[in-house]
């Protein structure tokens, strides 16, 4: 289901597998990770992190899917989804969380009322 909304997104970026960033990545539209990646990710539309991927990061984003293991705190305007095969480690605030059987979860959420997220968009 959440692959529809990743498909109406233009890809801004790939780290394919077997690549590894340091740094900080700022976009718009959708990013894609494969590979390994350390630093800070900031963007207006959505980040997926795939099966082989390992990202320890900060991110603040609008959507986040993650199928492969992620360190960080993340932040997110619209919905985080974790794949049966994924694995966070770190805190989350995020007005939707969708985990699927088989994910894993280390970390506290704060989940933002409708009312909160109201406010989120109107400051953009």
């Amino acid at each position: 289901m959440w692959e529809k909304k990743k498909e109406a997104q233009e890809l801004k970026a790939f780290l394919g597998k077997g690549a590894e960033f340091s740094g900080k990545l700022i976009f718009n539209g959708s990013v894609r990770i494969d590979g390994d990646f350390q630093g800070e990710i900031f963007g207006q539309g959505s980040v997926d992190v795939g099966e082989s991927a390992l990202v320890k990061a900060n991110i603040v984003v609008s959507d986040v899917y993650i199928g492969g293991e992620v360190h960080g705190s993340i932040e997110v305007k619209e919905k985080i989804s974790i794949h049966s095969t994924g694995r966070l480690f770190g805190d989350v605030k995020t007005p939707v969380f969708v985990m699927e059987e088989g994910a894993l979860f280390d970390g506290r959420s704060h989940m933002v009322e409708a009312s909160e997220k109201k406010n989120i968009r109107t400051v953009d």
